[in-house]
């Protein structure tokens, strides 16, 4: 079963959303015996959980890209004298350790 996202990439609300419908489904084929429900509910969680998983890994990665890049344009700054530079390259870099922090696997 695929559950499409408007930006083609893994999405942690939907797959939130997802997996919350999935498990009410499953639910309510068990409490019924209608067991097409509780199949297609339990499916329909597992691929919610997959996809908030693996955008949590997404965002973990760019955050991760963020921080080094930003790092980098602060030292590259600092060492030139470029104030910009290391203030733009600061404020990456905090961008980054947020993201991160954001979707740090549990």
């Amino acid at each position: 079963m695929s559950f499409d996202n408007s930006d083609n990439g893994p999405n942690k609300t939907t797959g939130q959303w997802h997996s919350m419908k999935g498990s009410a489904k499953e639910t309510f084929g068990n409490l019924t015996g209608a067991q097409s429900w509780a199949s297609s509910g339990k499916q329909e969680h597992a691929a919610g959980e997959a996809e908030y998983d693996a955008a949590q890994a997404k965002g973990y990665a760019q955050g991760t890209k963020d921080r080094v890049g930003g790092r980098k344009d602060a030292v590259v700054g600092a060492i030139t004298g470029d104030r910009q530079q290391e203030t733009t390259g600061n404020i990456r870099r905090d961008k980054g350790e947020t993201q991160q922090s954001w979707n740090r696997p549990q």
